[in-house]
């Protein structure tokens, strides 16, 4: 059973999207037309990339947690030290752009890679080439802005011993010369032994700045951290955006999505009956017979002209479902109405008359609609003289009113002039006594009586019956009229046999009748299989 019931409900969804395939098509087919449309017009941008080396100076490398904690924050702080204005303005000087600074800076991405010393930079624009540029320019003024603002720190400690020697560098130099300008006399060996021991200690001085000025080099080279361009960026080849294949698929899918929310609303707020199992469920009543759609214009008395076709064979059935529809308590007078107008309920009582007529009863078809009659056109018979005019005979007669139609087994009594008072005459006693005459001449009296929620006419006549038959229309009818049709005639005490499914468009229809469907394709195929032997 659970099987059966996944497999029915698959099928059912199924069917649905058969139904409504056409909008999620046309859905689905507009909104990637639309988004290609508009990817298409977009101006291409292109993203040029380039990958940087942070080189952490010697000084700062640990292995601790630390050291690797003081690295990520050193490769973070460059990320942003990338896209800053001093950045930004010397790439604009360098490659001589009129660009706008902050459209520069929009543009930028940097990204520094997880548990490494890498930034992947990334620049978008509309040209290839200048992207690739800005990129190089902003890795070479960075790393140049970064070197000075480092160098900096050291300058005037070098500056001041770079002065230092130079000055004694010139007083060596000075004390060279004297002591060179000096000669091999006695008198002079106590001066030259002065200069000499002032030229030692200027050397002893200038040997100890030159040594101060190397530490400070090899500080500033220990603590300097630099910048490497690992991978120079290229001009790109295609776009990044807008990506017009993804573009289109992804509308594609929010257009299938939008299309199934659409259907959703749609089956959620149409409260016409649309299926068998929910008549059921909200009237309490069976399916007595499904009635395919046809030309009822052109062949209304379809059982006369096509017999042998689905839909005289579905007259059939609901002949047989009457039937057995009150076993104990027969169907005599049988009343035939609908909710509301355009349900085909003439049409269904007059096929429904020729069918049990044709099955050998004695049948009058009774046009009980007073108001707008339709069966004198249908069976064409006259209409001078019919129901309306039995009502104002003091003793009933109805040698005037039965007429003969060219239907073995069936008679007719039309509406007659109309009168001004249908509901009236209709629940008069008269009209008691008129359906007991008729009863005297026929075994079967089938009455076309007008909509029950138009009128009061079938509440008030479906006392005088055995048996109420409500004829449908599937995605016509609505739910509540049917409701208070019900109601109405419970109200009068009489027994509504079931339900009639009229003018099912089976090629069309939606899941709901998938079953019945397969039933009447079956059937019209062993139909159209029985006819050419017949003929032969």
């Amino acid at each position: 059973m659970a099987e059966q019931s996944f497999s029915e409900e698959l099928r059912k969804y199924i069917n649905v999207g058969r139904h409504w395939g056409w909008l999620i098509a046309l859905v689905m087919v507009i909104a990637g037309l639309t988004a290609y449309v508009i990817s298409k017009q977009l101006t291409p941008i292109y993203q040029a990339s380039t990958t940087i080396l942070i080189n952490e100076a010697p000084a700062t490398k640990g292995t601790d947690y630390a050291s690797v904690l003081a690295s990520e924050r050193l490769t973070q702080t460059y990320a942003q030290l990338l896209t800053k204005k001093p950045v930004i303005d010397g790439v604009i000087e360098r490659l001589s752009l009129t660009m706008n600074p902050k459209k520069i800076q929009d543009a930028i991405n940097v990204q520094p890679i997880r548990d490494t010393q890498l930034i992947e930079l990334n620049v978008e624009d509309t040209s290839p080439v200048r992207a690739a540029n800005i990129a190089n320019s902003l890795v070479a003024v960075f790393a140049e802005q970064t070197q000075e603002l480092q160098a900096s720190r050291y300058r005037s400690s070098k500056q001041s011993l770079e002065t230092q020697l130079a000055l004694l560098d010139q007083q060596i130099k000075s004390v060279s010369a004297a002591i060179t300008s000096l000669k091999d006399a006695p008198e002079n060996q106590e001066e030259r032994n002065r200069l000499e021991e002032t030229q030692a200690q200027y050397r002893q001085t200038y040997a100890y700045l030159l040594q101060s000025f190397e530490q400070v080099r090899l500080a500033e080279a220990q603590s300097t951290s630099g910048v490497v361009q690992v991978e120079p960026a290229v001009p790109p080849v295609s776009p990044v955006r807008p990506r017009v294949l993804f573009n289109t698929i992804l509308a594609i899918g929010v257009g299938l999505i939008l299309a199934i929310g659409i259907v959703y609303l749609i089956e959620a707020w149409d409260d016409t009956l649309r299926n068998p199992d929910e008549i059921y469920q909200q009237l309490g009543l069976p399916i007595l017979g499904i009635i395919a759609h046809h030309d009822i214009e052109a062949d209304p008395l379809i059982t006369v002209s096509q017999p042998r076709s689905p839909v005289a064979e579905a007259f059939r059935s609901l002949r047989t479902n009457i039937q057995f529809a009150s076993v104990d308590d027969p169907i005599n007078r049988l009343l035939i109405t609908s909710p509301s107008p355009s349900d085909g309920k003439t049409t269904v009582a007059a096929n429904l008359a020729v069918v049990i007529a044709q099955s050998g009863r004695s049948v009058v078809l009774c046009e009980a609609d007073l108001r707008r009659p339709r069966l004198h056109k249908i069976l064409k018979v006259s209409n001078h003289q019919g129901l309306s005019d039995l009502f104002v005979q003091s003793h009933i007669q109805l040698n005037g009113a039965i007429q003969m139609t060219d239907i073995q087994n069936l008679k007719a009594i039309t509406s007659g002039s109309l009168p001004p008072n249908p509901s009236e005459l209709l629940g008069s006693e008269k009209m008691a006594e008129i359906l007991s005459q008729i009863q005297e001449q026929a075994s079967m009296i089938v009455v076309d009586a007008p909509p029950v929620l138009v009128v009061t006419d079938a509440a008030v006549l479906a006392s005088r019956v055995d048996g109420v038959l409500l004829v449908v229309q599937p995605g016509h009818t609505k739910l509540d009229a049917c409701k208070e049709a019900v109601e109405q005639i419970g109200r009068a005490g009489v027994n509504i046999l079931g339900v009639v499914l009229n003018g099912v468009e089976f090629k069309r229809s939606r899941y709901y009748y998938y079953r019945y469907k397969d039933l009447y394709n079956s059937y019209y195929d062993y139909h159209n299989e029985e006819e050419p032997s017949k003929k032969r």
